[in-house]
């Protein structure tokens, strides 16, 4: 029912179209330079009204104590031309920290709640970039993207175990993963994906660096607790995604055909690692068939997120 809801809000406000039309440019690897005009356009800012509207999160205050009730007692027309004058020279209010219980953990979660106004700006900006990002993403990322959850993550595991007999799973927890993201990788991955209007990247810079109260200007990681968080912690971790595929789910040698018997014979006299990459958000696992195929992709892996990602793993985590 809510997929239906929000594919009727799209339509009702004439975006569905425009989304497409993002989706179909993407997936052809175009680039988009005009993005801003899209984002600032009075369709999509009433959309991003309605779905904030309709999100819980909305009545929870920011720093300056505002939610969502101080908004709807302003017209249409008001709360239009202000995200406009917000996106023609972007300042974001600093975040108010908060901290929750981890589930399964006595440690608490940091989330930063940005003021509602910066909420409205940043469901404009998802409304747009997700529609781009989609058709980029590896097929077997569940975490934050429409159509799909931990159900189908469950299932893939499941199936890997059961159908492919991959019964060695080497997990790996990113140490504070959503506090460590380094902002200069993250938006170079942004334009590398085909987001090449620099006002744009611009205004996200400034919502990675919003002052969180009593802490000050975070030199890194993403304010999670934020609309657009999820999103760029995708972009992010995109790059592993396919990096491990490339390693042999998507592994394609030149001029041979990719025969099962050729890849039995990668996998006994040639330097790859057989496995699959299943994620879910910053969780992820990789299923292989032989211990010695596990520890491998362990330290791989590891390697991979602290010299590519400049991310740390959990000293607690076990290796496989």
């Amino acid at each position: 029912m809510l997929k239906k809801a929000k594919l009727r809000y799209n339509e009702y406000y004439d975006m569905q179209k425009v989304f497409d039309s993002l989706y179909a440019a993407s997936k052809n690897n175009n680039n988009f330079y005009k993005l801003l005009e899209i984002i600032g356009s009075e369709a999509n800012i009433r959309l991003a009204y309605r779905n904030l509207k309709t999100n819980g999160g909305s009545n929870t205050a920011g720093p300056d104590g505002m939610t969502i009730d101080n908004i709807k007692e302003m017209s249409d027309e008001q709360v239009v031309q202000n995200v406009r004058d917000m996106l023609s020279d972007y300042k974001p209010k600093p975040v108010r920290r908060v901290f929750i219980d981890k589930p399964g953990s006595n440690k608490k979660r940091p989330l930063g709640i940005p003021c509602i106004w910066d909420r409205l700006v940043q469901q404009c900006i998802l409304q747009v970039l997700e529609p781009i990002c989609e058709p980029k993403f590896h097929p077997h990322s569940y975490g934050f993207r429409p159509n799909r959850s931990t159900s189908h993550a469950i299932a893939r595991v499941v199936s890997l175990i059961n159908v492919s007999k991959h019964y060695y799973c080497v997990d790996i927890d990113i140490k504070g993963f959503f506090d460590n993201v380094d902002h200069g990788k993250l938006l170079k991955q942004i334009w590398t994906l085909g987001i090449r209007d620099k006002r744009l990247i611009c205004i996200i810079s400034k919502i990675l660096k919003s002052e969180i109260v009593g802490e000050g200007v975070p030199t890194k990681g993403t304010p999670q607790g934020g609309i657009i968080s999820p999103l760029l912690s995708l972009i992010v971790l995109n790059e592993l995604d396919w990096w491990a595929s490339n390693q042999w789910e998507t592994f394609t040698p030149n001029k041979v055909k990719l025969t099962p018997a050729f890849r039995c014979y990668l996998r006994n006299y040639r330097n790859l690692k057989g496995g699959f990459i299943v994620r879910y958000a910053d969780d992820f696992k990789i299923m292989c068939r032989t211990y010695e195929e596990a520890q491998r992709w362990y330290y791989a892996t590891v390697d991979f997120l602290k010299t590519r990602l400049k991310l740390d793993i959990s000293p607690e985590n076990p290796k496989s």
